[in-house]
Parts: C-alpha cells; sequence; structure tokens
C-alpha cells in the first residue's frame, strides 16, 4: 500500500493532491524553490525539501526529484499537471527506482504525446480524426501541398505539443509561409523537438473533452464531459460540465468514444480524451492529455467521485471503486480559472503581493487556490492564483451562482480575470449555453468593463481630501 507520496509539483494542483492523501491517510512531502518558500503548498504538507535557488530548474529536473523521492522514503510521486506531467522521462525513472508513478507508464505519455502517434492509434482503433497529415511534415513545400489538398483555414502544429502553445492558424499559401518557421522554431524552444503536422482547420468548433478513469483490471469508465469552448489563443478560461450545448444521445456517443479510445491504447490511470464538435455536429479527436486536467474539479462536482484519490488508487494496483452504470451526473458546474492578468491589457500577467483576499462560500462553491492575503506571486510561473468552482441543478441557477461567487471573492493587490468572467457571465449566448471557441475573440467589448476601485485606495483618496480639507 502507498504510505507516502511525493507532490513533484506546486501551486493549487500541491495543495489539491496534498488534501487527497490526507484523506486517504497518506503522507505526503511537497517540494519548492527558493521562490516558493512561503507557498502554501509547503504549508500543508507533512514534509517539504528545498530543490535549489533558481525559480523552476528544481522542479523540472525529473532524476533529481525521483532521487529526493527515494531518500525522503516516499513509494509514489504525483505529477500534478503541468511541469513534469506529461514527460515520460519522469514516469520511466519512477519505474526504474520502484517509485509508483501516479499517472501512465512511460510509453503511454510517449505514445499519447507525439499527435502522429496519437492521430494513427485513433485511426486504427476506428476513432474519427481531423483530416490532415499522417506524419511530420519535412518542408515548407510539402506543407502547402497538402494544404492545397485539404482545403484552408490549416492549423500547423507542434507534433509534441500541448497546454495550446506550438500552434498556428493559417487562411492562406502566404501565412503558411509566414508561420512555418514560427511553429518549428516554437516547437524546438518549448518541446525540444522541431516535428510539427498540419490538420483541416475546424473553424469556430466546440471544445468537447471526455475525463476518464482505467484500472490495471480491465476497468475503464468515463466521467461524462467537460465543455472547454471559451478559451482565449486556445487556453482555456471557463470550463462547464456536462456541455449544456449536447443532447443526452450526442453525451453517451461521445463517452463511449473516450473510453474506446482509452481501451485501443491500454490507458490505465487518469486521462482526458478531447474532442472537437463542427457546425455538422460531427465530432473529431484532438487529443489525448495523460495526466489529471486542471479542469478536473467540475467533473468531481457533478459526479461525485474523487478523481485524485482515484489516481492513488489505480497507482495502489486496487480496482475502480465504481462501474459505469455506477456513474451519474447531477445538475451543472462551472470552473472559472482566476489568473493573475489584466484582461484589460492583453491579458498582461499581473505578478505582486496580494494585499487582500477573500474567498467566496456558500451551497455548491469550491475554491481551489494557493493564495493568501500578504502571499507575493512570484512572476516565475503560470498566472494561474485560484480556480473558482460553483455547481447548482439547472444551467440558469449555475449561472447566478458564479455571479454571486465571483462577486464575493475579493482580490486585491493585483489584476485578476474575475470582472472579465462576471461579463461573460452577462452575454446571451453564454446564458442561452451557445457559444464555441470563437466567443471571446468575437466579443471584445466584454473587455471595456468598469473596474471597481479596493477600499484601500479608496481610503486613501479620504485621508487625502482630509489633509486637503484641513489645509484651506
Amino acid at each position: 500500500m502507498i504510505r507516502k507520496i511525493l507532490v513533484a509539483n506546486r501551486g493549487e494542483i500541491a495543495v489539491r493532491i496534498i488534501r487527497a492523501c490526507s484523506e486517504l491517510g497518506i503522507e505526503s512531502a511537497a517540494v519548492y524553490t527558493d521562490a516558493d518558500r512561503r507557498a502554501l503548498h509547503v504549508k500543508k504538507a507533512d514534509e517539504a525539501y528545498h530543490i535549489g535557488k533558481d525559480p523552476l530548474a528544481g522542479y523540472l529536473n525529473p532524476h533529481h526529484l525521483v532521487n529526493l523521492a527515494a531518500a525522503s522514503g516516499c513509494d509514489a510521486l504525483h505529477p500534478g499537471y503541468g511541469l513534469l506531467s506529461e514527460n515520460p522521462i519522469l514516469a520511466d525513472a519512477c519505474a526504474k527506482r520502484g517509485i509508483k508513478f501516479i499517472g501512465p507508464d512511460a510509453q503511454l505519455i510517449q505514445q499519447m504525446g507525439d499527435k502522429i502517434e496519437a492521430r494513427q492509434a485513433m485511426i486504427k482503433a476506428g476513432i474519427p480524426v481531423v483530416p490532415g497529415s499522417d506524419h511530420n511534415l519535412e518542408s515548407l513545400d510539402e506543407a502547402r501541398a497538402l494544404a492545397a489538398k485539404i482545403g484552408y483555414p490549416v492549423m500547423l502544429k507542434a507534433t509534441n505539443g500541448g497546454g495550446g502553445r506550438g500552434i498556428r492558424r493559417c487562411d492562406s499559401d502566404d501565412e503558411l509561409g509566414r508561420n512555418y518557421e514560427r511553429v518549428v522554431s516554437e516547437a524546438t524552444k518549448a518541446f525540444g523537438k522541431p516535428e510539427v503536422f498540419i490538420e483541416k482547420c475546424v473553424v469556430n468548433p466546440k471544445h468537447i473533452e471526455v475525463q476518464i478513469l482505467a484500472d490495471n483490471h480491465g476497468n475503464t469508465v468515463h466521467l461524462f464531459e467537460r465543455d472547454c469552448s471559451i478559451q482565449r489563443r486556445n487556453q482555456k478560461l471557463i470550463e462547464i460540465a456536462p456541455s449544456p450545448q449536447l443532447t443526452e444521445s450526442q453525451r453517451q456517443y461521445i463517452g463511449k468514444l473516450a473510453v474506446q479510445a482509452a481501451r485501443a491504447v491500454g490507458y490505465v490511470n487518469a486521462g482526458t480524451v478531447e474532442f472537437l464538435l463542427d457546425q455538422d455536429n460531427q465530432f473529431y479527436f484532438m487529443e489525448m492529455n495523460t495526466r489529471l486536467q486542471v479542469e478536473h474539479t467540475i467533473t468531481e462536482s457533478i459526479t461525485g467521485v474523487d478523481i485524485v484519490q482515484e489516481q492513488i488508487r489505480i497507482a495502489d494496483d486496487l480496482p475502480l471503486q465504481y462501474k459505469q452504470e455506477d456513474i451519474r451526473y447531477r445538475g451543472f458546474a462551472i470552473e472559472f480559472r482566476i489568473n493573475a492578468e489584466d484582461p484589460k491589457n492583453d491579458f498582461l500577467p499581473s505578478f505582486g503581493r496580494i494585499t487582500r483576499y477573500y474567498a467566496p462560500g456558500g451551497p455548491g462553491v469550491r475554491v481551489d487556490g494557493a493564495m493568501y492575503t500578504d502571499y507575493v506571486i512570484p512572476p516565475y510561473f503560470d498566472s494561474l492564483c485560484a480556480k473558482l468552482t460553483v455547481w447548482n441543478l439547472s444551467w440558469p441557477g449555475v449561472i447566478e451562482r458564479a455571479r454571486r461567487a465571483l462577486s464575493d471573492m475579493v482580490v486585491y493587490g493585483v489584476k485578476t480575470t474575475i470582472p472579465y468572467y462576471q461579463e461573460i457571465l452577462k452575454h446571451p449566448d453564454f446564458r442561452s449555453g451557445s457559444f464555441n471557441t470563437g466567443f471571446v475573440e468575437a466579443h471584445p467589448e466584454l473587455i471595456r468593463y468598469e473596474e471597481k476601485n479596493p477600499p484601500e485606495m479608496l481610503a486613501a483618496a479620504v485621508a487625502a481630501a482630509i489633509a486637503a480639507y484641513q489645509g484651506l
């Protein structure tokens, strides 16, 4: 049985994993660099280990993390998401040291991380894929020939990409020519490999993904779908479960498709199969994420399944606690990624000290965060500082609860995406459950919201006014 887990991550997801460990009676060990000395995950874990002065290097050294796990008496390692979570080297290093990796094995991570291999596996399994190249592109001329065959617009993608990076849409031969070397360069810098491929661009699709769980005993289930269509530049902002845009027959179809895809590659642990739904209601496989997703919280809210605990149980070679017929969904849940960004300034990161923070509460409200009053958000990492998840039995009800919870959530000292989300909630297309991946770009007017001054600014203004009056 797993007794102690090294949490090889930081921020809110590290806190989330530590909480799951606590409920299972498992010890947790956190890691941190100098930039994270005062981070919440360091305070919450049973143990914490310093892994270097450099803000990022320690989190990105798989062999050092595995050696630390072994030296500190951990018998398992959870990679969270981001950082090394989809790095096969980390999974392989765990296997070689006898440390249980809480995720799929290295071979599966490698196969699904390579978009060409993943496409080929899905085609073989009878899963519909977007028309495109069946191998890595060798030259711009080859890309142009294929684009002419499948028709513009097309998407150039890094073969080993993820997280919305290494992707460029090309609407013409000229744009393809300008973007080809850029994507190759982005792929090389971000993912260490220059391979790229090309796909037909599905214009303004709905982005629908399915959460799956699979154990070592032949059991694979889906936990229904999430709608991730509200996104900006391929980065998700708001996620919803289940999708208010699917019929029940579509929901059952895509769930079975995801299970079929997972079984086809022998998948084990938690994963997500992502699809695009075009304007003709055709689903296409996009990719498979071999890790825990940021948005797993909304699936937990509608099903009652603790996905992180299930991950740990699977890694401990225990069977799933649920059969497919046992899993039901109830109501709707929405997750808002509370990013330290300024939407009015092209979503520029807004790092600094949190001068005041109040978390919302009440029925159906959950906050996964790593910030607190006086915490300094470091400039070296992703801008995500908290996730707000709300649940209600009905779609109109969850929108109103979300509006109230966002209003209750107070973050001063840095700019956040909270006021922007409040504007999205007012839009009739969102309220009617009718939107696609082009929603954000189609509604630039939502950025023109009025900002409220925090109390300390009002107090300073009052003090200045009193001083001016006394000076008369």
